[in-house]
């Protein structure tokens, strides 16, 4: 699946969140605007649930939070790139400042986890971090991440 198939340029930003419960419900706002039939709560909830079973910091600056929700058809992503970075619990016990969020219908498990990986091994590449942390603003940061 292309990157750009799900994730929205008015889904990807740049922000100063201040925190991991800040940094979800901007994802869930970003998430509701773009996607009216959704709530933010909805969104927010989804998050936080699969949050509870174990931080999505993967290490390296990245969190790659993501949850289900019965009422969407389509994945739907989200990318934030924190001006400062933000404790996330991740695994490495180092803050984040690059979050990809992704929202999956409850029936698509298969495909979530192949999105995910194909994310995780894109946000390994070093010299595509090098690109996302020096972007000035979400145009630019949607370009890189799309590329």
């Amino acid at each position: 699946m292309e990157l750009c198939s799900i994730l929205q340029p008015e889904c990807t930003t740049c922000a100063t969140p201040g925190s991991k419960k800040k940094v979800l419900e901007l994802i869930s706002e970003l998430v509701a605007a773009q996607y009216p039939p959704l709530s933010a709560q909805a969104v927010f909830e989804s998050l936080v649930a699969r949050e509870k079973m174990g931080s999505t910091g993967i290490g390296n600056g990245i969190a790659i939070p993501h949850g289900r929700l019965d009422n969407i058809t389509q994945p739907i992503g989200v990318f934030i790139k924190c001006d400062e970075a933000i404790a996330f619990d991740a695994i490495d016990k180092q803050p984040v400042d690059l979050l990809f969020a992704l929202l999956v219908p409850e029936d698509q498990c298969k495909q979530h986890l192949s999105t995910l990986a194909a994310m995780a091994e894109k946000l390994s590449d070093k010299h595509i971090l090098k690109q996302l942390r020096k972007t000035q603003d979400a145009a630019e940061l949607y370009q890189v991440i799309t590329q």
